[in-house]
């Protein structure tokens, strides 16, 4: 959702968003501070309103029109607390405004009908409108115009009612009529106000939230881009295994280490046998899939502190840390059965896949990696010579199938 970055997206003269839509979110937002104050405002305001019936007794005594004022706070209060308590627990300021505006309306027929009751204490009277006028845009959280449409009423009303039981004069009806303006527009300029700004700064804080989000997803781009940069300098393409360079780096390593800490170390060279016939009489597509499926095999045969890499075209290698000749032996030889088991035959016809593994095992203190390397390859090619199919550990020892 695109929040408003601009002052021009707050209507002028409701102080609400334009788009219906973030105005909802907006209001969504202060959903839960606007139920606590309303709830918090309209008991106050009742307690306010009820207090009042002490002045009533003072100016009627227990006449039958004290009994009605009283019987009319009470109502008043009751249903006040009442929807103070509804409000706070079922409000909504998006989806039902009617519920925050009811209580207006409510206490504004309240002060309206004391004016017929007490008609002598008009001029108390004034100031508790002007009061409550000032109370419905401030006081009592609502929008701009609920509060509006509220005071006005309790305004036309409270001017209907003492001219029609008060008995007031025109110039007198035209001065309270005055002071009632004069209320409504410092109240309604004053919530104008407060809406626009409280409008203005949640647009800008949504606005620094995507700038943080935006950047946050561009981090996390960029962070993919490293991975996947580092990815395609540290692995093959086609098998997802190391490459040379990184193999070399890392085999030295821990070549190094097996070194300076006098632990074993081997190494084997693996080459496919017959790879140019399978190419030949299958196509490349296929002989890439031969190089996926063997490589998916080396990787499920070998351990995880092993290092496994494409060493260049049908030929991989193999760094087996920690790990004595006899050892290395029983895992080329598993490796090269569980090749043989690869279910390719029928696709093949009679070309058999297969691999030779030659094994070199690191002399004490040996840190040239190259030279293991080539020692395994020598062996390689030996084992190739005499028939492929078959894991060479040295010259004169060869494990046949």
């Amino acid at each position: 959702m695109v929040l408003p970055k601009r002052p021009e997206n707050v209507h002028w003269l409701t102080g609400q968003f334009r788009d219906a839509q973030k105005e909802r979110y907006y209001r969504d937002s202060i959903q839960a501070q606007v139920r606590f104050e309303t709830c918090l405002a309209l008991i106050l305001a009742a307690c306010i309103f009820g207090m009042f019936a002490i002045t009533d007794y003072f100016l009627l005594g227990l006449t039958r029109e004290y009994y009605l004022l009283v019987a009319m706070r009470i109502t008043v209060v009751s249903l006040s607390v009442i929807l103070a308590f509804i409000i706070a627990r079922w409000g909504s300021y998006s989806e039902r405004p009617w519920l925050h505006a009811l209580p207006l309306w409510i206490i504004a027929i309240g002060i309206i009908l004391i004016v017929p009751l007490r008609p002598e204490s008009l001029g108390s009277q004034v100031t508790a409108v002007a009061v409550a006028t000032m109370a419905f845009y401030l006081l009592i959280p609502n929008l701009l115009t609920v509060a509006t449409s509220a005071s006005l009423f309790l305004c036309v009303g409270f001017l209907v009612a003492a001219v029609e039981f008060a008995g007031i004069t025109p110039a007198v009806t035209l001065r309270i009529g005055l002071l009632m303006v004069m209320a409504n527009l410092v109240g309604f300029s004053a919530l104008l106000r407060l809406e626009n700004l409280q409008r203005k700064q949640f647009a800008l804080l949504q606005e620094e939230r995507e700038q943080n989000d935006h950047l946050l997803t561009e981090i996390a781009r960029r962070k993919s881009l490293e991975a996947q940069l580092r990815q395609l300098a540290e692995k093959d393409a086609l098998t997802g295994l190391n490459n040379r360079s990184h193999f070399m780096q890392r085999a030295g390593e821990l070549l190094q280490l097996a070194a300076a800490e006098k632990i074993p170390f081997s190494l084997f060279m693996v080459d496919v046998d017959h790879f140019k016939k399978i190419n030949d009489t299958l196509g490349h597509t296929h002989g890439d899939r031969v190089l996926k499926q063997i490589a998916e095999t080396l990787a499920d045969s070998m351990r995880p502190t092993d290092i496994i890499c494409r060493f260049g075209g049908e030929e991989f290698v193999v760094a087996l840390p920690d790990t004595a000749a006899d050892d290395a032996q029983l895992l080329a030889e598993c490796l090269r059965k569980n090749i043989a088991s690869l279910a390719l035959q029928d696709e093949m016809g009679e070309l058999m896949l297969s691999i030779t593994v030659g094994i070199a095992v690191a002399q004490d203190g040996e840190t040239d990696l190259e030279a293991l390397i080539k020692r395994a390859d020598d062996l390689l090619y030996t084992g190739k010579r005499d028939g492929r199919n078959r894991v060479v550990l040295a010259v004169d020892k060869a494990s046949n199938s």
